[in-house]
């Protein structure tokens, strides 16, 4: 199954409407993405707690990092330049962290409060090589946008 991002959106919306703790709504929207789609094998959050640096928060799958400096790997690329990636190939990205080995790709999109602050970073792993598509990206982002940038 593929997520339907019109439906999970109203579903998210409606779990979080009045909810303004960060890793309430963490917890909440890791949840209902992972459960959402297949292709999902690992789905959580890294959240900012120092300069640079990235721990885990809220996630759904096996183990992750508990660490992330933003110099390092996917989700510190994400942190430090603002941009979402995109990686078709997680074995072919410079500097990749291996929190779990059956992952093949990955997508991570910076989460921003309302007043533009970095909050952390959603991680979605697969065990499929290129999993993602900027379709992908953009309704995750607009998922992120409603949920955190009311913050």
């Amino acid at each position: 199954m593929q997520i339907d991002y019109t439906e999970i959106s109203a579903i998210i919306a409606s779990l979080t409407e009045h909810e303004t703790d960060e890793v309430a709504l963490m917890a909440t929207v890791v949840c209902e993405l992972h459960h959402a789609d297949d292709r999902f094998d690992w789905t959580g959050f890294y959240r900012v707690t120092a300069p640079e640096v990235l721990k885990i928060g809220p996630y759904q799958g096996g183990h992750g990092c508990l660490v992330i400096p933003f110099a390092r790997g996917v989700c510190g690329a994400a942190a430090r330049t603002g941009e979402t990636q995109l990686v078709d190939d997680v074995d072919a990205f410079p500097g990749h962290i291996a929190c779990a080995s059956s992952t093949r790709s990955e997508i991570v999109l910076p989460v921003r409060g309302g007043d533009g602050r970095l909050i952390g970073v959603l991680d979605i792993d697969s065990d499929q090589p290129a999993a993602f598509t900027w379709h992908d990206a953009e309704g995750l982002s607009a998922i992120l946008k409603s949920v955190f940038g009311r913050l």
